[in-house]
């Protein structure tokens, strides 16, 4: 141990010099890893897209990640080794073999809140910011730090290959329509974006996923006319329909024969001096258009752009009629419901006053979810009666009561083996009674 008069090997101001040097390089390498790994890629996009060159630089960095991490793993190793050696190295000549551990614990301390808890929490914090600032002096060191960390890559894979893992070939949970919707969701929660605004981007991406079975207006409540009716009790069936376009069937209401469209009903019968009986339909009669039930919405939209109409009948496998799909039926599952002066809020689905709700056995599950905004499944079943099926595994008897996901379902009514009407109660609802 040195004497009071004795000199120090190294200068004190020099010393505290290099160890705070080696403080802030320590913590420029742990926050900027912490920064680009939390940086938003599509706002560097952007940033990219307006010129900016350092986000540019950025995005370079985070294509090749495993480099950049590696490059500020081995920095700041090294920096931390190099100042612990350093520090230990004084205090012994100071301090003697006790100045190694006055050391140890003086370099836990300045490392643990000076070069990692509070850079690490400045970098969570501003990310992208952050990341632009230090764009190019992590470039330089990743681009100094090359034929080493190439070396290491090497051996790292080595090993992994040994232990039977294959880094760059794991197959990604979520496809990247789950992934945008989840972020659009968790910016929700947070507040970031509109209840309204998250609908419409996942409606969007839920185009590729849904068929046109999943919005059809179901064969059951579809509105059709007997082509072979009297013309006046046709255009009585015209004017009384909340739609301009009705399918016409003849002999049996499965045998769809055309489609015919309000305005030119009125057209010709105003041609015909609105004498009702000279009016002749076939002259007016569009030829209906078949699509499967298994197409896709994303396709069916660009069929009706194609096709210049929006409106569809939907068949099965065998050719038989399920229903119809029009162009509003599609731009609702993005928008939401559309409505006018004829529409009636949502059919089949009454509130009642102790919190409830009255639910008609075929109303769409995705209808009923945006309508009440909940949350219930539509993975398996179509029909809020189909839901009920799936998870009973049974068809119950009108009486029946099941709680799934947190819901109460009650069967108030029910033909043969189809569910007509249930009493939905919603999670909480029973116990505000």
């Amino acid at each position: 141990m040195h004497g009071a008069g004795d000199p120090l090997p190294v200068n004190i101001w020099i010393a505290a010099a290099i160890l705070l040097a080696c403080l802030l390089l320590s913590a420029l390498f742990a926050a900027s890893e912490t920064a680009m790994t939390a940086a938003s890629r599509a706002r560097m996009h952007a940033l990219e897209k307006q010129g900016d060159a350092r986000a540019k630089i950025v995005l370079r960095l985070l294509a090749g990640r495993d480099r950049l991490i590696g490059a500020m793993l081995l920095g700041n190793t090294m920096v931390n080794i190099g100042a612990s050696a350093f520090l230990t190295t004084v205090l012994v000549a100071v301090f003697g073999p006790e100045g190694a551990i006055y050391a140890t614990a003086s370099m836990t301390v300045l490392l643990l809140i000076f070069a990692e808890v509070m850079p690490k929490t400045v970098a969570i914090t501003y990310p992208d910011s952050f990341s632009l600032a230090v764009a190019r002096i992590t470039a330089f060191f990743v681009a100094a730090f090359g034929p080493i960390l190439f070396i290491v890559e090497l051996i790292v894979r080595g090993v992994l290959h040994l232990a039977g893992l294959r880094p760059g070939h794991v197959k990604n949970l979520l496809t990247p329509q789950e992934e945008l919707k989840s972020a659009v969701d968790l910016m929700h929660r947070e507040g970031g974006v509109d209840k309204d605004d998250r609908d419409m981007f996942g409606g969007l991406l839920d185009l590729k996923e849904l068929t046109v079975s999943d919005v059809m207006v179901h064969r059951t409540k579809m509105l059709t006319i007997d082509a072979d009716a009297p013309p006046a009790d046709i255009l009585n069936d015209v004017v009384n329909s909340p739609y301009t376009r009705l399918p016409l069937w003849r002999e049996k209401p499965d045998n769809i024969v055309g489609v015919l469209h309000a305005r030119d009903f009125l057209r010709i019968l105003a041609e015909s001096g609105c004498e009702i009986d000279k009016v002749k339909l076939d002259s007016i009669i569009a030829t209906p258009w078949f699509v499967p039930e298994t197409t896709q919405l994303e396709e069916q939209l660009q069929a009706f752009r194609k096709r210049k109409t929006h409106f569809a009948l939907v068949v099965d496998e065998y050719g038989d009629v399920q229903g119809l799909v029009t162009l509003e039926d599609i731009l609702e599952e993005i928008v939401g419901d559309i409505r006018d002066e004829h529409d009636v809020a949502m059919i089949g689905v009454r509130r009642q006053p102790d919190g409830s709700v009255l639910v008609e056995g075929s109303v769409p599950i995705r209808d009923l979810n945006r309508f009440m905004t909940w949350e219930l499944p539509d993975e398996e079943a179509t029909t809020i009666a189909g839901l009920v099926i799936h998870e009973a595994r049974t068809i119950p008897d009108q009486g029946q009561q099941f709680v799934f996901h947190r819901f109460r379902f009650e069967v108030l009514r029910k033909q043969k083996n189809r569910i007509t009407l249930l009493r939905l109660t919603p999670p909480g609802t029973e116990a505000r009674k």
